[in-house]
């Protein structure tokens, strides 16, 4: 299918601008704010679609499910990478941390719902963490890193998100099989709404400028990374394994470093180069599906 061959580069592309989009929005709003009205205006966008289409709506433990998996896949995920990045956690060790994931699912998916890897998917995989250490591995050599022992809480926090994406993915591979994927992901909203707005009201002041930066980075949230990004990732993961579509997340932080160079001029490195051929060649070994061999 046509979706199928250019589904994987367009969702790299969506995901890896919310890095950008991190960037902007935190000069205008604070963290679990936007994402509340992020999440709240997604799940309207992903009603009014399954409405448009009647889409079959989950009914009974299906719908607790997707709510349930929302919870992980957007609520404890992004919200503990952005409030963690707000509270000192620098940008290449966060990336990083994001990098464990496609590992991290491999592992899990084999213990959990039996998926095996072929012995070149977990060279790639293995490669693809190598080449993500060796792009970023300039950001670690920035003043402040350091200030990272001093950090905990917030470091803890991010890497309690990874593991929260990661158990969310493998929960929406043995659990969602069935079911449409726009009325799941409205019901994944509500379920990431009704987790982010007590910390909202709690640790935040709803600050929101107003700003036309700050419409402009909430409507790409909403369409582009949210209701686009976010269908695609549903859709790579029920048409086929869930590590290969987690693999994916190592090419966001060479993408965000090109789109980086653009919106904001920071230079590209030699290592950062180096590092995404190296990353390029693990997703596709990832990827790249088995050959068939004939029977005599």
């Amino acid at each position: 299918m046509t979706l199928d061959r250019f589904a994987p580069a367009i969702f790299v592309f969506l995901w890896s601008t919310g890095w950008i989009i991190a960037k902007y929005a935190s000069l205008h709003s604070e963290p679990f704010s936007f994402l509340v009205i992020r999440y709240a205006l997604s799940a309207v966008v992903f009603c009014a679609i399954s409405l448009a289409i009647r889409a079959k709506w989950p009914k009974g433990a299906l719908a607790w499910r997707a709510i349930y998996s929302g919870i992980f896949l957007h609520g404890f995920y992004l919200g503990g990478v952005w409030w963690a990045v707000a509270h000192g956690v620098p940008a290449g060790i966060s990336g990083i941390i994001a990098a464990m994931q496609p590992l991290l699912t491999a592992l899990a998916a084999n213990a959990i719902i039996g998926e095996r890897l072929r012995s070149s998917q977990t060279a790639g995989l293995a490669l693809g963490f190598v080449g993500i250490a060796l792009a970023i591995s300039p950001k670690l050599m920035q003043p402040g890193t350091s200030d990272l022992l001093h950090a905990g809480i917030p470091l803890a926090v991010n890497l309690a998100a990874m593991f929260a994406v990661t158990f969310g993915t493998i929960y929406q591979k043995k659990h969602l099989q069935n079911g449409d994927l726009t009325a799941i992901a409205t019901l994944q909203y509500l379920g990431a709404l009704g987790l982010t707005a007590p910390f909202a009201l709690v640790f935040e002041t709803f600050r929101f400028d107003g700003t036309l930066e700050t419409y402009a980075a909430l409507a790409w949230s909403v369409f582009g990374i949210s209701v686009g990004g976010i269908a695609l990732l549903l859709y790579l993961i029920r048409r086929g394994q869930v590590s290969r579509a987690a693999s994916l997340i190592y090419l966001c932080p060479p993408t965000v470093a090109i789109q980086a160079l653009v919106a904001f001029g920071e230079p590209l490195t030699p290592l950062l180069i180096v590092g995404t051929m190296i990353v390029a060649v693990g997703v596709y070994l990832t990827n790249r599906k088995a050959r068939l061999v004939a029977k005599a």
